[in-house]
């Protein structure tokens, strides 16, 4: 069993798809916190609903570098095997991302490499899909390096893209299989499946 700590900034949709995986048990381990930037987001209720800790770790006010020694301190206590940023709405530094490297991974809402990077986040990242004329979409789980959104891929979701998409449509479609692609390879992680070497991820 392993211990996950989340990083998300918002509704804490992706968040909860892993509290029901666990619960479900489908996944052999157990949230020891949610840490949230925003002491205001919805995902500090879902926590709070399934009796998980959490703590808030304000940024407003405060270098970047001295709200990631706050994060890496609380991380650090806590000692997770796995980190997952589950919309957390913030760019780490090289240093914050090489201290957690190999244990940390992120979603995000498009076929990675397509569509990542600074800039692409939210409603901007289905925006420019559509903009795009793309047929497919999806999302990604990779592994969290210095390059935004560029770290080694584990695994992808496609969804197809309608000609009466929406910028809302889209995003749902997608979220739907968000929700579905990160818990599998939570689970995954949580059984020794996923393996990143050389700058290459898979999953057994």
């Amino acid at each position: 069993m392993i211990d996950i700590l989340v990083l998300a900034s918002g509704g804490g949709t992706d968040f909860q798809s892993i509290v029901d995986a666990i619960e479900a048990g489908d996944i052999l381990g157990r949230i020891s916190m949610l840490l949230t930037n925003n002491p205001h987001a919805y995902c500090i209720s879902r926590a709070r609903k399934h009796d998980i800790p959490y703590r808030i770790v304000d940024h407003r006010g405060k270098e970047r570098e001295e709200h990631e020694a706050e994060l890496m301190e609380v991380i650090d206590l806590s000692d997770p095997d796995l980190i997952v940023l589950a919309g957390y709405m913030r760019i780490l530094t090289d240093g914050f991302v090489h201290r957690y490297y190999g244990r940390m991974i992120n979603i995000h809402p498009a076929l990675l490499p397509l569509f990542g990077g600074p800039g692409y986040y939210g409603e901007r990242v289905h925006k420019s899909v559509l903009e795009s004329g793309m047929k497919v979409s999806g999302c990604s789980v990779h592994f969290v390096t210095s390059d935004v959104d560029m770290g080694p891929i584990i695994s992808q979701k496609c969804v197809h893209v309608f000609d009466d998409d929406t910028v809302e449509s889209l995003s749902q479609r997608v979220l739907k299989v968000e929700h579905k692609l990160l818990p599998d390879v939570v689970a995954a992680f949580a059984k020794g499946r996923v393996h990143l070497e050389d700058g290459k991820a898979w999953i057994d």
